[in-house]
């Protein structure tokens, strides 16, 4: 679909003109507005992608089956969340080369990962204080845990050319 946007909204004028994909089943009518709505939010997901992958290790978990990787994905959405929800609680950490943020918009999950630190002080715990105590026994003697399991590695195998070589004749 090819669109050409006349103005945008704070009256600037549009850089370029644009192309965007839509697919919907046969029937369904095609919104304009909708679609403009949702290219907009394309921005946002693409980041918050970027975020989950980079500053929370969303990709950095070294895990053997797809079990571990729906969990540790979930782990990152739950700590995503909390970042999400402790917006109002945390104080901007900015750097020196970064603007102060709009008094009303929140803040991003980004400046709320540096301040989330000092909202456990805060908050408290509904654990009591640990009990002073010497080491744990540790492993009992004798025992390995082993290493990990190995899976074998695929191979290609060799296509056989049943052509003849270029510039050899067949005997006969």
């Amino acid at each position: 679909m090819h669109v050409r946007v006349e103005h945008l909204p704070d009256g600037r004028a549009p850089h370029k003109d644009l192309w965007l994909w839509w697919a919907a089943p046969e029937g369904v009518p095609l919104d304009l507005d909708m679609l403009w709505r949702v290219y907009l939010r394309r921005f946002d997901i693409e980041h918050f992608f970027r975020f989950a992958k980079s500053t929370l290790g969303w990709t950095a978990a070294k895990t053997r089956t797809p079990a571990q990787q729906d969990r540790w994905t979930w782990l990152t959405i739950a700590a995503y969340t909390q970042l999400r929800l402790a917006r109002n609680l945390t104080t901007d950490l900015r750097r020196p080369w970064e603007r102060r943020p709009e008094p009303d918009r929140p803040l991003s999950p980004h400046r709320v990962r540096r301040g989330f630190r000092h909202i456990h002080d805060r908050l408290g715990t509904p654990a009591r204080v640990p009990k002073p105590t010497r080491p744990g026994p540790g492993r009992p003697p004798g025992s390995r845990s082993g290493p990990a399991q190995r899976h074998p590695v695929r191979k290609k195998t060799e296509k056989t050319d049943t052509r003849q070589p270029a510039g050899k004749k067949q005997a006969g």
